[in-house]
């Protein structure tokens, strides 16, 4: 195959969403669905045979090719221009891989999820136009065609989140993940302008050649705060502290949704970005820090509120946030390979788990509570099976594939030269206890124990609920109709449709971390070693390899996996042999257990003391003084003097002899007083 072929991976999706986004409406769901399918399977065939292409013996690390239409660039101007290229290196392969393979698992099974939605054509359009966006950010050789493949999939997101738009909290969830990633976006511009200051060019190639021909900028001012700036805008993209608050909120969208988009893909675009830029970040040891502090915190942060969320969707909203934290905190340390593995076993795992709440919340006619769950491992059973080998792995219990990438992570952290390291090891040793726990708590709530989703009959069959009924604001995807009464057709297992993505997903999820078993426990990190080519550092190399052995490196595997086995421990004891100890724990710690139910009260906060003030400014200033004092009553003054210079004028010509004498009369008048008293007027001035 030519590596022409290399621009349909995009085109294939965005050619199914002109077709489902144009004709869909007319089109039976049967043909919006084959479409949606079909332009999504092609790209993953095209990606396979990248795998075996590049895993060949003698074959290049790097494709690329350029599009120049007619011969002209994409963008030339004096002394700049940028080439619409796409490049294919072993980190774009797993990327790709994620995006297509996982996408295409997520398409199929939302065939069966959103069967009797509303607006079915416009979904799939939309998911379509996801996966062109994000096929252009993966492939993109520049800065700029990347940042359009990045603006493109928040767009897109936009659109997936409010889906239900006739819901003003999905509507609200929309516009909150799109404002608050231009904050971050704004900064990923700012990197660029100050990329083309120093270096006259977008491209990958040419700024990072130029950064390796001068050892000397190590640690220099314009490299530290151009990746402070993209470090903006990955902390937006893939919700880190600060710019986390979007990514709870967009569980308003379909189940799918959150599994395709805010889990496996487009919330790791910001991992992806800093490592694509790994050799400007090993330049800025000081951004490299930050990133690891923010990694680390957004990590514990996120699983503190985790434990105590009620809603199914929101403990694996948080999880994802803390997950990406640990991907953070390994590029932080510059184990880049290591946040790229995590990357890989995430989606696996996370995928899964999101589909597998899809598929209880189907089996519950739309409950979402996990209060109101329970005893469902024997009536879902493939559902539990699957979610299981999901929560196994994600809460790193060997031999899953979480085990394996999150170890990786806390060992490299642990043997880093940065200051903090042992700060930063410990603290990703309790985010991994504190993830076991809030999982087995997810676990033992919704399948063990007696089952609670029969005490009453509001449950509603018309699709899944994003938001549990409980003290919080949280509503239903699909609401009831006025006068429509409720109805439960009892609890029941998806089709296969959605079942098989959840059998394959949980099959990656157990043996998907194989590929990165590390020496110390009688493998050869073959992921590691496939993204050589991509992160050549030896100096890191160098550095691990003096501050660690396989004999630490297995200390701290077992540290980990205890770590891990207290987690179930207490999740177990709360939950399944006591259930009662943990209201009787939160009576008894109301104010922390308070201050974890409302999420520190960050939104709160970040309501009074910026979005307030914000509107404040923006209705008190902009819109009072500017624009109905400047703008409007500058139209209304030039408005008003027209109207009295067409008076003056309407008054001179009045068709009457007696005004016009007068008006000559007047006019004689001043042009006597200017010859007799403007002379000496002037010569007095």
């Amino acid at each position: 195959m030519p590596s022409s072929l290399l621009w349909f991976i995009p085109l294939l999706p965005f050619a199914g969403f002109l077709i489902n986004g144009t004709l869909g409406r007319r089109l039976p769901r049967a043909v919006v669905g084959a479409v949606a399918l079909l332009f999504t399977a092609l790209p993953a065939g095209i990606v396979a045979w990248l795998w075996m292409t590049m895993r060949a013996g003698g074959a290049p690390d790097v494709i690329q090719v350029v599009s120049r239409p007619f011969g002209y660039e994409w963008i030339a101007i004096t002394g700049f221009h940028v080439d619409f290229a796409f490049t294919v290196d072993h980190l774009t392969l797993i990327m790709l891989g994620v995006v297509t393979g996982v996408g295409f698992l997520i398409h199929l099974y939302s065939v069966g999820y959103m069967a009797h939605e509303e607006g079915y054509w416009r979904f799939f359009a939309y998911l379509n136009l996801f996966m062109f966006f994000m096929s252009v950010l993966v492939l993109a050789e520049s800065f700029l065609l990347l940042f359009v493949g990045w603006e493109g999939v928040g767009l897109a997101s936009y659109l997936l989140i409010g889906f239900y738009f006739k819901k003003s909290s999905a509507v609200n969830a929309g516009k909150k993940a799109f404002i608050v990633n231009r904050i971050g976006d704004f900064g990923f511009l700012l990197a660029m302008f100050l990329l083309v200051a120093h270096f006259g060019s977008l491209s990958f190639t040419q700024v990072f050649a130029a950064i390796a021909q001068h050892p000397e900028w190590q640690g220099a001012r314009f490299l530290t705060a151009i990746a402070l700036l993209l470090v903006l805008g990955a902390a937006g993209k893939s919700a880190q502290i600060p710019l986390y608050v979007w990514l709870p909120d967009a569980m308003e969208g379909p189940t799918p949704v959150s599994a395709l988009i805010h889990a496996a893909t487009m919330v790791t675009a910001g991992i992806y970005m800093v490592a694509r830029a790994h050799v400007l970040f090993d330049r800025a040891p000081a951004a490299l820090a930050v990133v690891a502090i923010i990694g680390a915190a957004t990590a514990i942060f996120a699983a503190s509120i985790g434990m105590v969320q009620h809603d199914i969707k929101r403990v694996l909203a948080y999880s994802t946030i803390s997950q990406l934290g640990y991907m953070f905190l390994a590029c932080g340390v510059g184990a880049y390979a290591a946040g790229i593995f995590h990357l890989l076993t995430h989606a696996f795992f996370k995928a899964l788990l999101f589909l597998a709440a899809g598929s209880v919340i189907h089996a519950l006619s739309g409950e979402q509570d996990m209060r109101r769950m329970g005893g469902l491992r024997t009536r879902i059973p493939i559902t539990f099976w699957t979610m299981s080998a999901g929560v196994l792995a994600i809460a790193g219990i060997w031999p899953f594939a979480g085990f394996f990438s999150k170890d990786e992570i806390l060992y490299r952290t642990f043997t880093s030269p940065n200051p903090l390291h042992l700060i930063l090891w410990l603290v990703g040793l309790l985010t991994a206890g504190m993830t076991s726990f809030y999982m087995f708590r997810l676990w033992f709530k919704t399948f063990f124990g007696e089952p609670h989703s029969e005490e009453d009959g509001s449950l509603d069959h018309l699709g899944a609920a994003v938001h549990a009924r409980s003290t919080s604001t949280l509503t239903l995807e699909a609401e009831r109709g006025e006068g429509q009464a409720a109805s439960s057709h009892g609890v029941h297992e998806s089709p296969w449709i959605m079942l098989f993505p959840l059998v394959i997903l949980a099959i990656l999820s157990t043996i998907g971390g194989w590929v990165g078993i590390p020496a110390a426990l009688g493998g050869h990190n073959e992921i590691e070693h496939f993204l050589d080519p991509v992160f050549q550092n030896r100096a890191a190399a160098e550095a691990v390899a003096a501050a660690g052995s396989n004999s630490l490196e297995l200390t701290l595997a077992i540290v980990s996996l205890l770590t891990a086995a207290v987690g179930f421990y207490f999740a177990y004891l709360f939950y399944y042999r006591k259930p009662g100890t943990a209201a009787e724990f939160a009576s008894r710690f109301k104010s922390a257990y308070g201050l974890l139910e409302n999420k520190y009260w960050v939104d709160e906060i970040y309501h009074s003391f910026l979005v307030t003030p914000l509107l404040m400014f923006t209705r008190g200033i902009l819109e009072l003084v500017f624009e109905r004092g400047v703008v409007n009553g500058s139209s209304r003054a030039s408005g008003l003097a027209t109207r009295g210079l067409s008076w003056f004028a309407r008054k001179q010509i009045s068709g009457n002899i007696r005004s016009y004498a007068g008006w000559l009369a007047i006019g004689a008048a001043i042009v006597l007083a200017a010859m007799i008293f403007g002379r000496s007027l002037w010569v007095y001035l």
